[in-house]
């Protein structure tokens, strides 16, 4: 009898603690550790060249507004065994123009990368032309790769004798797989025995979750937040494998990512955006419109015949101020951003102004969020 009761006591209890609401849990976005972080010696290099791309119709540089053109192409020439100096050049079939790559991590010599090609002087257009050899140096000053090839352009430009349409951009290009890889950047990851992951959104609370999502999934304590935008991860001694693997086991994992509270305006666009953990306290807002409107009718005033009056125009102008009155409209205390959003809606006011009754109510200290003017 004893037990029995015990039996029922233990499912009245375990029925009451079911019963209990339980307190609402709101989860952030989740994301894999390799689409928030980079890893430290994995990165590209970027590469600039000058060059010379012959074979215009006629829309190259003109070699007397651009004297770097005419200098290059007599110095090409010479290597040639061509001789030009002291005669006058008027070829307008050469343009002058930078040559841009990023050189990817880990690429090895031999392989091709693409390159990208702007004009540099007062070329119309690179359409139909050919990039000589132009050498690719890093910011050490070493060439790292040669470019050469038939640019492709996205636009294009013709000209009349009165007129001249022209279409997206015709005086940058593109050259696919126009790089050849002379030299590789020395760095063996599979050596490291530390590496460094560096946040790209750095947040102490994200930082810290992606260490212990690591340490949870190796089993022992190998990566530790150094601060809010970089975790120092350590091969473990008993690891079946090398950094490489290590890194292709936890870039998988799933971390809660988390930020602060903000806004982001661009004034120019009239464009804003805001985070989800944006609030504001309950605050009344007026807003009002003040056109002013200015209008300009100049009348002509002529003499009477035969006097010796002169024609003169009188100006006119008529100035309207029209202010549209507005009452308090109340925004009250918000607890998602849904409701947040469709407090300021309620005001019916246009993106621009809402952009000043933002940066007011952050001013009066109602809005818990940081603004940022792009």
């Amino acid at each position: 009898m004893a037990k029995f009761n015990l039996k029922r006591a233990l499912f009245g209890l375990l029925t009451a603690v079911l019963l209990i609401p339980q307190p609402s849990i709101s989860y952030g976005a989740a994301a894999r550790i390799k689409d928030i972080v980079d890893i430290e010696g994995v990165r590209d290099n970027q590469l600039i060249g000058y060059g010379l791309v012959v074979g215009l119709n006629g829309t190259g540089d003109g070699l007397n507004n651009s004297p770097f053109t005419k200098q290059s192409l007599q110095a090409m020439l010479e290597r040639l065994g061509v001789n030009t100096r002291g005669e006058n050049m008027r070829t307008a079939n050469v343009a002058a123009v930078m040559v841009t790559a990023n050189l990817s991590a880990f690429s090895t010599q031999g392989s091709r990368l693409d390159v990208n090609v702007a004009a540099l002087g007062d070329a119309k257009s690179l359409q139909g032309g050919t990039l000589l050899v132009t050498p690719l140096l890093g910011a050490d000053g070493e060439v790292y790769a040669i470019a050469q090839g038939a640019v492709t352009i996205n636009g294009f430009r013709v000209d009349g004798d009165a007129a001249s349409v022209v279409s997206g951009v015709p005086t940058t290009g593109r050259i696919s797989s126009g790089g050849l890889i002379e030299r590789e950047i020395g760095f063996v990851l599979g050596a490291q025995r530390t590496l460094r992951l560096a946040l790209r959104n750095p947040d102490f609370t994200t930082s810290r979750r992606i260490a212990l999502a690591i340490n949870d999934f190796i089993g022992i304590p190998s990566a530790t937040p150094e601060d809010p935008a970089t975790i120092r991860v350590n091969l473990p001694r008993n690891f079946n494998g090398n950094i490489v693997d290590l890194l292709t086991d936890i870039e998988q994992l799933i971390v809660e990512t988390d930020l602060p509270a903000k806004i982001v305006i661009d004034e120019n666009s009239g464009i804003i955006v805001m985070g989800k953990d944006v609030r504001v306290s309950t605050v009344a807002v007026a807003q009002s419109n003040l056109t002013v409107t200015i209008a300009e009718s100049p009348t002509v005033v002529q003499p009477n015949p035969l006097s010796l009056g002169q024609t003169a125009v009188e100006p006119r102008t008529d100035i309207n101020v029209d202010e549209a009155g507005s009452n308090l409209a109340m925004v009250r205390e918000s607890v998602s951003l849904q409701q947040l959003v469709d407090g300021l809606n309620a005001l019916g006011i246009a993106p621009r102004d809402l952009i000043a009754i933002l940066q007011a109510i952050k001013a009066s200290g109602a809005l818990q969020a940081e603004i940022e003017v792009l």
